[in-house]
């Protein structure tokens, strides 16, 4: 392989999403001459970025105090909140819980406020890489000294083509890693430095999201509307959010607990079927959907947040787990995470040492606002998973209402890929067709997206041990990954699967640019790589732990547009 060039920085940030920019952009007011990089594998800064989104402005209004005299597009104030209960055919209006109040929040796209933020970071002399992925990191002696980015050019069989580029290696004093959920290198991170010895598994939802167009006369601007109950059944956390932003846009999705214990559930049919409610047809009747995207979001809370630091790196945002369940947010605890790492680093870089591991990181994230706002909440989304959708519902208000977040306990969590049910043991779903109107297929919904991969590039999606699908996936599971997945990469084909698959959802594959395959001649799964979305459900969910997902080449994956 070409010797690689480097490049030297104080500070490298890894991921371009609203933690990294805030990391970034705190630094550099903190301490202008600081040389900071920030590298995003996505092909512009918000390509990757999906979320409801309703932002809780407070870390915002720390860094930017007049951030509203320059808002960034499409924010709209927060109106109505409403929160409902759905049967099957009717729907309840409930009390709107504390932690759901939106009053002074705003409806955004995500992406937009990112592709602000990146701009700002830009003026304060930041170095933005958008399209460099990175794949590897840098360790000399035990020690972060950065990371590998900007790899292309490798062909599927993992040879040099005629387009191979080495990449870069990007050093820094200090590393910080904003990957987002499920990060593949923060992944590698907790296990070379044990981060995850002292706190809960992790825990996970996968939210699936439309953007629609919708007729003037029925957009509510700042509309928070969120619901519970059907489709899903009471052993299967989850909802959904309709959020009314712009002058005719609806942000809509629903949210599936990872842990649900039915291996024949399909989220994105779920969502489907959620959309047919008499209470949610009546927004999206005579508008058009123009997007589509999906992400895994972590769930875990105060109990599951790893060790943040080692050795020249921390972790910042939703890599490190600092969502906040109960208020479906998490771009404002996301922020102040990098704000106050950069202030750490920024404390350490004035000193004629610079210590490895920068301990007073963690120590401040225990005393700021973060750490008080998920800790109080702790025990909402476990008691869920302990007693089922009313049992939670009831132990959510004790906790709430009666503790007030300070009960003498914490209740535990389970990791996500041991939950399910063998297959002959659960009920079989079989899902309405979509009618192209107001339900939809994945294969068009990728579409939307505007998903696309390099062909000719190794597998970012690899089997550690193809011959385990069979035994496992198949066997006991009937390829649960063919139905998880919201973005048409898996499927099982062959007799075998023919036969047990009739009536259920399968991939849908396009059965263009396979990537791998596994199984025999009666049944085998198909991987199409080229449909992934970046969601990493696969890599949570499957059960035995035998897809790993991996960063591809840089500006792969979904473009979303703005108003995502």
């Amino acid at each position: 392989m070409s010797e690689r060039e480097s490049m030297e920085f104080d500070v490298l940030v890894v991921g371009g999403g609203p933690a990294g920019l805030a990391t970034a952009i705190r630094l550099k007011q903190a301490s202008p001459d600081t040389t900071v990089c920030l590298v995003e594998k996505g092909s512009e800064i918000g390509a990757h970025t999906l979320s409801g989104a309703v932002l809780e402005p407070r870390a915002l209004d720390e860094l930017f105090p007049d951030w509203r005299d320059d808002p960034p597009a499409l924010a709209t104030p927060a109106g109505d909140d409403r929160f409902m209960y759905l049967t099957e055919k009717r729907a309840f209006k409930l009390p709107t819980p504390p932690a759901m109040n939106n009053h002074g929040n705003y409806v955004v796209s995500l992406g937009n406020v990112c592709r602000w933020l990146g701009a700002k970071a830009e003026e304060l002399g930041v170095e933005i890489y958008p399209g460099f992925a990175a794949s590897d990191l840098v360790i000399e002696e035990g020690v972060v000294k950065g990371v590998v980015a900007g790899v292309m050019g490798i062909t599927r069989e993992g040879e040099e083509g005629p387009d191979f580029q080495p990449g870069m290696e990007l050093r820094a004093t200090y590393t910080v890693f904003a990957e987002g959920c499920r990060g593949s290198l923060t992944k590698r991170l907790f296990e070379k430095y044990d981060l995850r010895k002292d706190c809960q598994p992790q825990t996970f939802g996968l939210g699936i999201k439309e953007l629609w167009e919708i007729p003037k006369e029925k957009h509510t601007p700042g509309l928070v509307w969120h619901s519970t109950g059907w489709p899903l059944k009471s052993d299967t956390y989850g909802g959904s959010w309709l959020y009314m932003l712009g002058e005719n846009l609806v942000s809509i999705g629903f949210v599936v607990g990872l842990d649900y214990p039915n291996p024949w559930l399909s989220p994105f049919d779920e969502f489907q079927r959620f959309k047919t409610h008499p209470e949610v047809r009546k927004f999206l009747e005579g508008g058009k959907r123009i997007a589509y995207g999906a992400r895994a979001l972590n769930e875990g809370g105060a109990q599951s947040v790893p060790r943040l630091v080692f050795p020249g790196g921390m972790l910042v945002g939703d890599t490190a787990g600092f969502l906040n369940v109960p208020k479906i947010k998490g771009t404002h605890t996301a922020m102040k995470s990098g704000m106050v790492a950069a202030d750490a680093i920024a404390e350490a870089l004035k000193g004629e040492t610079r210590p490895e591991v920068l301990e007073t990181y963690p120590e401040a994230i225990r005393k700021s606002w973060v750490w008080e706002e998920l800790h109080s909440v702790r025990n909402i989304r476990p008691g869920f998973s302990k007693f089922g959708f009313f049992g939670g519902m009831a132990a959510a208000a004790l906790d709430t209402y009666v503790f007030r977040g300070k009960a003498p306990w914490t209740w535990v969590h389970h990791a996500d890929n041991e939950t399910l049910k063998p297959a002959d043991k659960a009920e079989k779903i079989v899902y309405p067709k979509p009618d192209g109107v107001l339900t939809f297929d994945r294969l068009s919904s990728v579409f939307l997206s505007n998903t696309n991969h390099e062909e000719n590039q190794p597998a970012h999606l690899v089997l550690k041990e193809p011959e385990r699908w069979k035994g496992v996936n198949w066997d006991q599971f009937r390829s649960p990954e063919s139905r998880y997945c919201p973005a048409a990469v898996y499927e099982a084909v062959g007799p075998e699967a023919e036969r047990e698959l009739r009536g259920t959802p399968d991939a849908e594959a396009t059965g263009e640019g396979a990537a791998v395959e596994a199984g025999d001649a009666a049944v085998k799964l198909v991987i199409n790589a080229q449909n992934c979305v970046h969601c990493k459900t696969c890599d949570i969910k499957d059960p035995s732990q035998n897809i790993d997902w991996r960063t591809p080449e840089g500006g792969g994956g979904p473009n979303y547009i703005g108003g995502m």
